[in-house]
């Protein structure tokens, strides 16, 4: 498979608590320290990114691979949190948790339900993402898939 390459340009005109920008062809936000790290707060920030980047990798990958094997959904939809911890001055991106929520049609069969349930757990193994992370930041899930009916 060939090499792809993505490019973000980043402009930090001043010290520490200030605010610099993030541009790349589909994303322009301003960038600084987050408020809980006693910075400005304003736009996005490296930890809020990472999270995002371990979330939309692992959401579109568990939906292509829903798509592979044939498994319709009604839903999915996903919550994720963060966490950082600072010990002995060193800030360290320690866990990400995902909440995905998968939601069936009521005619699903029962071999598409335990494929969906299987599918979960192998999208977080296969994303690039938590690939890329694998050994430094711990990433959980906790699941649910609910089967309702179409007309819902």
């Amino acid at each position: 498979m060939p090499e792809h390459s993505f490019f973000i340009k980043t402009d930090w005109p001043g010290m520490r608590n200030d605010v610099g920008t993030l541009n790349s062809s589909t994303l322009d936000t301003n960038i600084s320290i987050p408020l809980e790290m006693d910075g400005p707060g304003i736009g996005t920030n490296p930890d809020e990114m990472l999270l995002g980047a371990a979330s939309t990798c692992y959401i579109i990958t568990l939906a292509a691979m829903l798509e592979r094997s044939n498994v319709s959904k009604t839903s999915l939809t996903m919550e994720s949190e963060g966490i950082v911890e600072i010990e002995r001055g060193i800030i360290s991106y320690k866990k990400i948790i995902h909440w995905p929520i998968l939601t069936l049609s009521k005619g699903c069969t029962e071999k598409e339900f335990n494929t969906a349930k299987k599918l979960i757990g192998k999208a977080e193994r296969s994303c690039m993402i938590s690939r890329a992370v694998k050994g430094n930041v711990i990433i959980e899930l906790e699941e649910t898939v609910l089967i309702v009916d179409s007309g819902e």
